[in-house]
């Protein structure tokens, strides 16, 4: 698509996230929506139990499975979509399925590279390498990433950022 090209790197190949991730993805949906039908249905079922609004809990279960399965359906084409691409003197990353984005963060802007694993991510042996700049909107997250492949793009922007005297 001739849309696309926007969101490509300057002549770089993308670096896509670890194919475990998916299931980090999915397990985290479904978690979350387990907590969303225990914290806002049951309540409902409770207040329209042998109520003439009942019809109204049954509603909100619908559409609250028709939401549950589109987000699953969405999580292989998020995570397909999400990369990143290093060069000598900034990282770029794009993300997103309707609202498309693409940030490149220079590495001499960087104050500080933090490598953060939930529960989840640990059980899949993954980990996310974070990048904070000197701005409020300027830090990236790279997510999914093999716990080597985390260590690795850790040390890069940290001896990247270095070399440019990043705030480091």
């Amino acid at each position: 698509m001739p849309s696309d090209q926007l969101f490509l790197p300057p002549a770089q190949q993308w670096q896509r996230l670890s194919p475990k991730y998916l299931w980090v993805k999915l397990i985290g949906t479904v978690i979350g929506w387990l907590i969303f039908f225990a914290a806002v249905l049951s309540p409902a079922r409770l207040l329209t139990t042998d109520s003439p609004f009942e019809w109204v809990f049954w509603l909100l279960v619908a559409l609250a499975v028709v939401v549950f399965a589109w987000r699953v359906a969405r999580v292989p084409r998020w995570v397909r979509r999400f990369g990143y691409a290093e060069r000598d003197d900034d990282v770029f990353v794009t993300s997103g399925l309707f609202r498309r984005q693409l940030t490149c963060v220079p590495y001499g802007r960087m104050q500080l590279v933090e490598v953060a694993a939930g529960p989840i991510e640990r059980l899949f042996g993954l980990a996310s390498v974070n990048m904070v700049t000197a701005s409020s909107t300027g830090a990236i997250s790279i997510p999914g990433l093999d716990r080597a492949q985390a260590e690795a793009v850790r040390d890069r922007f940290i001896n990247r950022g270095e070399h440019l005297r990043a705030g480091i």
